[in-house]
Formats: structure tokens, sequence, C-alpha cells
């Protein structure tokens, strides 16, 4: 088994905003692309374009339509990958010591070389977070990609987890949220940022921010109607020509 660090110098870890996440997948697509060339072992595919593929993604996105108490119905994307517990049973439950928690920076990983598959980790973790590489028989999961983040030949603004850069809505963002100063700590503290299921008790480090309830509408309203100039009632010029023409055939 595997002990969890007692403290850790830094807790990264991200913020993901559910009101601005519009549901594209790109930082799937991100994720998988560059864990793929990064990491010892690429993360694999089974029969990508049959009748029944699967493979292992370290980020998935899930959509849920829900219905507010006020307020219209809307459609929620949901973006999970490994939150990086402070608590984590996917650690503690490990026979080899394979996962671990890094007292550095609080980041969970997996040492391949020690994995034996044995998925005790995923029964273990209570938000699905752990994905068994079919090819490989060792459990993977999100790194918060330790080989960019600390990688000095990038540039600055590139030293953030793959999925934070490709975000084109600014849905997520990444720093230290142990710091109470830090960016991502107070975009938490100012939309009241929440745990996944805190009945859980795993202290999870990445936080999401609620959605916003959706304006109503209680009838047609054209807001920009008395500013438009009237349509004309005839088509005229070349439209005109072409709507006579054809009204003689």
């Amino acid at each position: 088994m595997t002990d969890l660090p007692s403290h850790t110098e830094r807790q990264l870890g991200l913020v993901i905003d559910l009101d601005t996440c519009v549901g594209c997948h790109a930082c799937v697509v991100a994720c998988k692309g560059w864990n793929t060339q990064s990491q010892p072992s690429p993360l694999s595919d089974q029969d990508p374009r049959g009748a029944a593929p699967s493979g292992t993604f370290l980020n998935r996105v899930h959509a849920y339509e829900v219905t507010p108490q006020t307020g219209a119905a809307q459609v929620v994307h949901f973006p999970k990958s490994c939150l990086h517990c402070a608590d984590a049973p996917c650690v503690t439950v490990c026979p080899t010591g394979a996962s671990f928690k890094r007292a550095e920076d609080g980041i969970v990983l997996v040492n391949e070389s020690e994995c034996i598959g044995c998925g005790l980790c995923a029964w273990a973790c209570p938000y699905g977070a752990r994905e068994m590489d079919m090819a490989e028989g060792v459990m993977k999961k999100c790194t918060l990609c330790v080989d960019r983040i600390y990688n000095e030949t990038l540039p600055e603004q590139d030293r953030e987890p793959a999925c934070v850069r490709t975000c084109p809505a600014g849905a997520r963002h990444f720093g230290d949220l142990s710091d109470p100063e830090s960016a991502v700590s107070l975009l938490v503290e100012a939309r009241g940022g929440m745990d996944l299921m805190p009945e859980q008790g795993t202290r999870p480090a990445n936080k999401y921010l609620p959605p916003r309830p959706r304006d109503s509408w209680e009838g047609e309203v054209d807001l920009l109607a008395p500013w438009l100039e009237p349509v004309a009632e005839e088509p005229r010029g070349l439209l005109g020509w072409i709507d006579r023409t054809l009204a003689r055939l």
C-alpha cells in the first residue's frame, strides 16, 4: 500500500467553468494527442474505426440537460478527469506503490513500470477517473501534463496542461489551489467554486464553477425592431428583374 504525503508544498489543479464550456471536446483531443506522443507508452485504441470502438482517454466530456428551479432548461457540458485528491483512495489501495501523490505539487501519478493492472485504484476512485490501457495492461490517468508545466524548453505560455492551452472558450484554468491569492483560488472564491461529490471525503483539488441561470423570455421580443430599416415590398435591381422574368414563365 502507498502512504499519502502528510503535507504538500503546493496543490496544482484545474478550475473548470461549467458556464463557459461548450462541449466542443477540444480538451479531449488535445489530451489524447499530447499524452499519446509524450508518455512512455501511447494511449491505445481498440478497433477505432470498427463497429464497437474503444480506447484510453484521460479526459472526457459528458453532457446533461438540466432544468433549474427557476429559469429555462439548459444543457451543461461536464468535463471530467482525475481530480488529484488530497485524500486520494486510489493511492492508498495500490498494492505495489505504483500510484502515488507527489509532496512537491500534489499531483497524483502512476508509475507504469510498477503497475500490475489489478484495477483496485479504479474501483476505489469514486469519480471513474482511472483508465485501463488494454494494450499495455496498466492503469493510466491525467498527469496535469507534468512534462509540459515544468518543461523550460517550451515558451512560458505553453507551460500548462494541454487541455487548458487548447480550450477555445477559456473554460479551463490551471494553477496552485493551495495559494489563496492565486488566480485560480480567487476565481473559485468569486464564483462559488465547488468540489465534485464532497460527501466522498476525498478533498479533490479540481474545482467546478457552477453554470449561471439562463434568462427566460415570456414571449417573442425583437430588441432591434425600432432601429431596423423598412423592408422593400417589391424586389429591386437585379433581384427585381429576375423576379419579373420568372413570373412570365
